[in-house]
This record gives C-alpha cells, structure tokens and sequence, in this order.
C-alpha cells in the first residue's frame, strides 16, 4: 500500500546543506550558503529530520539577529534555548562539518533538500484531495473540489517568481517610462480598449489591475465591455481600424458571462461588427434591396471573428474559487492577456455566503483583485449600480462611487472605476436629446488620471465609438423602425 511507504527524504543532503552552512561562516566566505538558502526558499519545514529542522530553524534565528554562526555559537544558542539534546548534543553539531568537505557544492545540496521537500508537499496535498473526494457530505460538487486541488497544487511551485529584486523592477520601470517617452504618446502602458479618449485617460488597461465598469441595467456596460475584449482580440478599434499603439497586435481575451450564453454573445458581436441592427433585421424592417449587401457584410464579420483569440465560459452561478481555478487554466493553455467578467454579482462566494450578502461580496472582490495580482493581467468586471443616484434629487443623476451595489468593498479593490450613463435616459440632463452621447466617468484611477470621457454609443448595434469618429456603415445598418428605448427589448437585454 502506498500509504506504507516513507516519505521522499535524504538526510544526508540535508546534513550536508547545515554542514557548508558552517562551514561556510567557519572559513570567512560569510553568508554565501545561508543566502542561497533563502533565495532558494528552503525552510526549517523543508527539512525532514525532525533533528536537521530544528538545527535549521536555529540557524535561521542566528542569522536574523546578525549573530555570528559557527559551530560554537549554534552549540551555545542550542544551550540556551533547550534544544541541545534533542538534536543529538555537541556530537551531532561538530559532526555537521565532516559530511561536508567543501561548501562549493552546496547549492546541489540545497536543490535535492528543495526537490523531496516538494514531493512530500504534493503528496499532502493529494492526500487532501483524496479526502475531500471521499467526503460527499461536505463536497456534494465534485467541481468544488477538483477547483480547489487545482488551486492548492498550483500554489505549491508557486512563489519561486513572487518576488523580483528592486534593481530589477527599477530597470522594467525605467524601459516603460522610456518606451512611453520615445513613442511620443502613440504607445501606451497597457492594452488598448479601443476608444481613443479613453486610452489617453488610462495609458491603456494595465497588467494586475482590476477595473470595474459600474452601472444601472440596460445602459450598456455589458456592451462596453465586450467591445473592449472584441478590440484586444482583434487588434483593431470599435470601426474596425488597426489599433496605433499596439501595431494591430492581438492579444487572447477570457470571457466569463455568468449571466447570458455564448451564442447571444457571438451574435451580438458579430452584427456589432458588421453594423447590422439585429432587431429591425429579426422582424423584417430590413429592405429587400438591402439584404445582400448586409449578408455580405455578416458573411465578412463571422469570417474575422472566427479566428479571435476569445475563449468564453457561460457557466452560471460560478463560486469564485472556481473562476480563479478555470481563469488559471486559460492562461496556461491560451495565454489570455485580458479577463472580463459579466458580472460580480452573480459570483458566489462558498466560504462567506451564510455571513451575509455584504460580506460575501466583499470576499468575491478581494478574489478577483487577487487574481489580477497572480495572472498579471487586467481583469474586468462588471458590476450594478444602486438606485442612490436616483434618489438624491440630482438633476443629472450622476452616479459614485459610493453607489457600487452591495459593498463598500468593490472600489476599495478596484484600481479603476468607470461610471458608465448615458443622458438621453434622463429627460431632465440637458444633453437629453443626444441619443448617442454616452459618459464614462473615470471616478477612480489609482495609477493615473479621473474624469469624463464622452464617446458615442449606437445602441441600435450595441457599440461604442470615439466621440469624433463617424461609425463604417451604421447609416446603411439602421432602420428607421428601431426599438423605443424604454421597450422590452432593451430592457431584457443582457448585453446592455
């Protein structure tokens, strides 16, 4: 049975690493071994004597405090913390130094005390796994565990690039500033999102950062955000025109809809392209003569879109433990440079979901921050605005950032916080009669500059433009007969 078996240990590799530890301080060569100890991550757990942990745990003290580490010091602070005997006595200290004739080859040491320590980490936590899958009572899902293993094994290899040297991270800042400084504004620090004003606002969506797009249902912030993603993937702006700063490059997009199927996404995004109004053309508003023009043009949207690098999940109702563990996988498999998320609210959160629904979306922000941490790629999700801006008796009825629904938590994890509203759904903004005019009040940017950017926002077609820029063919696209803006379509429409 393999549950007979020792675990993967060498105690003499681990004797020998202790052993050019002081020997190592002994001759004069410093603290050359004791660093790469550190740098490797080895730690008093990475031991499997109980005898050579205990000896390392000390060690590591000693070297914490500055305190001079040689077979006579370790033997008297042994002495002094009651642990001398345990370990075996002056005997098994001083005999540290015979398994080792020379610290030089201390580094192979250290690799096989890293590489049994990893095995016996990989079997705890398989044998976690294994427990969980017999226990059907606590973890009914079977995904809910096979999230969680993907988790924990990942995490286990998962700190050796952690952490860059602050030299390092000084010369990657000073090649961006430089970049930025060369290109003379026709590059940016971050993917494109596609809208030019907006670009200029943001320097682009930059790696880790959590960007939130908040707003009431059926203004278009589902609408906004795949445009973004359609951008990133293309390489091209909302009119189908390569993107300046990025060469037209593209980039992989993760999508999770948790509140609408891919299929309605694919189609919207396909007429969206292609400039067509998909409710005039459903209900036959479409004149004859137009028809084959249009379906050429579907015919040339489906045909660029098909090789996007979208990749898109529509499970429902995803904890998000598991959207960590599935947004994981696509970077591994796809390398996706962009996660969007439609839309916080309706992430769940198994850990805190009975401490009240404040909390729960506390912790499902905190997740998703920490995710765009861990992939190093901009994550945007979307998330509902309160009815407070409705309230307030501003004539505007400009939403804050107080207004993100549920918790306070959202814009304190947010790095950026758009606003979305669009004044033709207000009679009494006195912008009220531009119906394409839309406001993406950047109300939080904790990297770079807040404030409004007006873009235009065809709703028809469900796309966003810069404010500047006449859309291709949404002339020839529209109907005359389109949908009230208060109707059942636009309301139910989970794109919007």
């Amino acid at each position: 049975m393999n549950d007979m078996k020792t675990p993967p240990s060498n105690t003499e590799a681990e004797r020998a690493v202790l052993g050019a530890i002081l020997l190592d301080t002994t001759s004069g060569a410093g603290d050359r071994v004791m660093d790469l100890c550190l740098t490797s991550r080895i730690e008093p757990e990475s031991f499997f004597d109980p005898r050579n942990k205990s000896l390392y745990s000390t060690m590591l003290t000693m070297n914490r405090q500055s305190k001079p580490l040689d077979p006579l010091t370790l033997i008297e602070e042994l002495t002094n913390t009651g642990k001398l005997e345990s370990i075996g006595g002056e005997g098994y200290v001083m005999g540290l130094i015979d398994k080792v004739p020379v610290a030089a080859h201390a580094e192979h040491y250290i690799n096989i005390v890293k590489s049994k320590h990893l095995r016996r980490t990989l079997i705890d936590r398989a044998s976690e796994v294994i427990g969980k899958c017999y226990d059907e009572g606590k973890f009914p899902d079977p995904r809910v565990v096979l999230g969680e293993a993907e988790k924990s094994f990942l995490e286990v290899g998962g700190d050796d690039s952690s952490t860059m040297p602050w030299g390092e991270a000084v010369n990657v800042g000073f090649k961006q500033i430089d970049k930025l400084f060369e290109s003379r504004g026709q590059s940016m620090e971050g993917l494109s999102t596609g809208l030019q004003h907006l670009d200029e606002t943001l320097q682009g969506l930059k790696p880790a950062e959590m960007i939130v797009i908040a707003a009431r249902p059926s203004v278009g912030k589902t609408s906004l955000a795949m445009n973004i993603a359609e951008c990133c993937a293309m390489g091209t702006d909302t009119n189908n025109i390569p993107l300046r700063g990025d060469g037209g490059k593209r980039h992989p997009v993760g999508v999770f809809s948790l509140e609408m199927p891919v299929e309605a996404l694919s189609k919207r995004m396909i007429a969206g392209r292609a400039g067509i109004n998909m409710w005039s053309l459903a209900r036959g508003f479409v004149p004859a003569r137009e028809r084959g023009d249009l379906t050429a043009r579907l015919v040339a949207a489906a045909d660029e879109l098909k090789h996007a690098p979208i990749y898109v999940d529509d499970t429902a109702s995803l904890d998000v433990m598991d959207l960590r563990a599935r947004a994981r996988r696509m970077k591994k498999r796809f390398g996706i440079e962009l996660i969007v998320i439609d839309y916080l609210q309706l992430c769940t959160c198994r850990e805190a979901s009975r401490q009240g629904r404040q909390i729960e979306v506390s912790m499902i922000s905190q997740q998703i921050k920490a995710m765009a941490k861990e992939l190093r790629i901009p994550v945007i999700v979307l998330s509902q605005l309160s009815r407070a801006n409705e309230q307030r008796g501003d004539k505007l009825e400009k939403p804050k950032l107080s207004d993100l629904r549920d918790s306070g938590a959202i814009e304190q994890d947010a790095d950026v916080v758009f606003l979305l509203r669009r004044p033709s759904r207000n009679k009494n903004d006195p912008e009220a009669n531009d119906q394409t005019l839309a406001i993406i009040d950047v109300a939080k940017n904790r990297n770079g500059e807040t404030g409004e950017v007006r873009v235009n926002f065809v709703r028809e077609i469900t796309r966003f433009f810069t404010r500047e820029i006449t859309p291709k063919g949404v002339t020839n696209a529209q109907s005359s007969e389109v949908p009230p803006e208060g109707g059942e379509h636009y309301d139910q429409d989970p794109l919007m």
